[in-house]
């Protein structure tokens, strides 16, 4: 790496604070998508909600070490082009409670992930894995 390049990397990782990270958060990672804890999915039933539940379009399941999850991938209404809050003196708590400290700029949240299913296919080759008698379920 060039000394340019290495200056450049220091300067830019200098200014940044939990202050100005979300000005310098690139697509606002934070605030598209909504995350919901689901119970844990122990039968082929559980898995065959799940499988539903991926048939829907931008949705996804992951595991961590804090239990399964389900996310939509949809960006908040008040999410304005630049990246800023729409309704950042009235918004809701929870994004109140967000702390930046360690957040999706940092890292991808997928790097924690235990299990990610993106796709109805990509979870329907774990159950077929999981289960033996996958194909037999509706039997």
């Amino acid at each position: 790496m060039s000394a340019k390049k290495t200056s450049k990397s220091l300067k830019i990782k200098q200014q940044i604070t939990p202050e100005t990270k979300c000005s310098l958060c690139p697509g606002t990672k934070c605030c598209v998508y909504v995350t919901q804890q689901i119970d844990k999915p122990r039968t082929m039933e559980d898995f065959d909600l799940l499988m539903w539940q991926l048939a829907h379009k931008n949705m996804q399941i992951y595991k961590d070490e804090d239990g399964w999850f389900l996310l939509a991938q949809t960006p908040c209404q008040f999410l304005e082009k630049d990246g800023r809050c729409g309704i950042y003196e009235t918004r809701p708590q929870i994004c109140r409670d967000y702390s930046n400290d360690y957040c999706e700029f940092d890292a991808p949240p997928e790097k924690w992930f235990k299990h990610y299913f993106r796709s109805y296919e990509e979870l329907d080759k774990y159950c077929r894995k999981r289960f033996k008698k996958w194909d037999k379920r509706f039997k």
